[in-house]
């Protein structure tokens, strides 16, 4: 059985930089091989986890309605066919698995950007298929989505066993995290469990933060303290997932993943 673990935060907030903690910690502790979709437009999800990134799923599907069309304006099928006659999910399938970048113990898959003009109802319920093929055959999928998350069930049709809300201590930050825990509620997916994390704390939670988050109706996972020996990897270039497992945002992550996986 696949486990499936999705990330949301608005932008800012470290969603990505825990994501990456979250698969290390997944790498080194649990069995199994981790695939990881980056569903954020900016795609750097790769520069965290050490990886190269190609091309992404946004540019295949482009590429492919740029075809359809070009073979309609030639007089080709009505449908709008391909160059010989490979079917759209046939297209789509070989060119997905041809973008997935391979770690030794996670793969990685860029979504990109996002649709352009026109209708892709039918290609991204292709893409549905392809990715929900492609993820029974990992232990555990990682999900790490733009600020937003209305997008999730055009992207995949598996149930979310955890969802992670991250935010900043900030008020901002609280507010658009529950925004996106009464967002989730409304998703073609089903989400087994919902939690905050808090991130980059410098001290303790203050007050208001805290009655704010006791009123939200999700659980507090946990806080991550704002570190600087991250801040100073992160600016070196180096893939945070080479953190040292001393490193005090790596252990806080542990400790919470460990509750609940």
């Amino acid at each position: 059985m696949t486990t499936t673990i999705a990330l949301a935060g608005k932008g800012g907030v470290g969603k990505t930089t825990v994501a990456g903690m979250l698969i290390k910690y997944l790498a080194q502790n649990q069995p199994g091989s981790i695939l990881a979709i980056d569903a954020d437009p900016s795609s750097n999800l790769n520069m965290v986890l050490g990886l190269e990134l190609d091309f992404t799923v946004g540019e295949i599907r482009e590429d492919m309605l740029h075809q359809v069309k070009e073979t309609l304006a030639q007089g080709g099928a009505a449908m709008g066919g391909l160059p010989g006659g490979i079917s759209k999910r046939e297209y789509l399938e070989y060119h997905v698995r041809s973008s997935l970048s391979e770690g030794s113990r996670f793969d990685l898959i860029a979504m990109g950007r996002g649709e352009g003009q026109g209708c892709y109802c039918a290609v991204n319920h292709n893409l549905r298929e392809v990715i929900d093929g492609m993820s029974k055959h990992y232990a555990y999928v990682v999900i790490d989505n733009e600020a937003g998350m209305e997008h999730l069930s055009r992207r995949t049709t598996r149930d979310v066993q955890h969802l992670l809300i991250v935010s900043d201590p900030s008020q901002r930050g609280l507010v658009a995290a529950q925004r996106i825990y009464d967002m989730s509620k409304e998703l073609d997916v089903r989400i087994e469990h919902s939690y905050l994390i808090i991130n980059r704390l410098r001290g303790e939670l203050p007050v208001e933060a805290v009655n704010f988050v006791e009123k939200m109706g999700i659980t507090l996972l946990g806080t991550i303290p704002a570190d600087q020996e991250l801040t100073d990897f992160d600016y070196s270039g180096r893939p945070l997932v080479d953190l040292p497992d001393s490193s005090i945002v790596y252990q806080t992550v542990s400790a919470m993943l460990g509750k609940i996986l």
